[in-house]
């Protein structure tokens, strides 16, 4: 009687090692978006899988290695995105706009990201994990400098812009609306005020201290 039962219930779908890998670390960055990465333990990735813990363990070794997963992932995705996006564009302005609204676009659709970026709970259990923020950081970074160089090289932006922190200016105010976005929401007086529209409000306030100053009789 208990084995018709046994097999009556639903079979979980046999995943590959690569599928199965992806599912941990999509349920990961769920659980984080939901609890914070602080709080997100093995039991929960398993359980939110249906899966016991030994499971999740035959295919990363430790906890450091699921976010180091995680974060590799993240990176990977983002990039893609971004690049995608910058070369759509039709100067390196327009790049930068490009890539801005896609990486907001990619943060509403995985508001855990950030917080995996950023917490120092993470930094602080893995060195290996901060090399990799580190790197992601300063990749990022050279990209965005080298189209500012590029857009004041052809006379689209200031010649005297300070490209170094206009870029830590650029992606500040990513940060910085994924912070605010984060601790408003849930708000009745702030509801309409979410990352995508946050985003449009804020952008063109960047672009306009960027540009040259229009001559005299231009319209600005």
């Amino acid at each position: 009687m208990s084995g018709e039962a046994e097999s009556n219930l639903p079979q979980r779908k046999r995943l590959g090692a690569d599928e199965r890998r992806e599912e941990i670390i999509r349920v990961t960055l769920e659980l984080a978006a939901k609890q914070g990465v602080d709080d997100v333990t093995t039991q929960d990735m398993a359980q939110a899988m249906g899966v016991t813990q030994g499971a999740v363990f035959r295919h990363f070794l430790s906890k450091d290695a699921i976010w180091l997963a995680v974060m590799q992932w993240a990176r990977d995705r983002l990039m893609s995105v971004l690049g995608r996006a910058a070369e759509q564009g039709r100067d390196p302005l327009d790049a930068l706009q490009r890539m801005f609204f896609a990486q907001i676009g990619f943060i509403a659709s995985h508001p855990a990201i950030p917080r995996v970026l950023m917490s120092e709970h993470l930094h602080g259990r893995s060195a290996a994990l901060r090399r990799l923020v580190t790197e992601i950081m300063l990749g990022y970074e050279a990209k965005i400098t080298g189209l500012l160089a590029d857009a004041q090289a052809q006379g689209l932006a200031r010649a005297d812009l300070d490209v170094h922190a206009a870029a830590t200016l650029y992606i500040g105010m990513i940060q910085g609306l994924v912070m605010q976005t984060s601790i408003l929401r849930g708000q009745r007086t702030l509801t309409a005020r979410t990352l995508t529209a946050e985003a449009a409000r804020t952008f063109p306030v960047f672009m306009q201290a960027i540009r040259p100053a229009p001559t005299q009789g231009t319209p600005p």
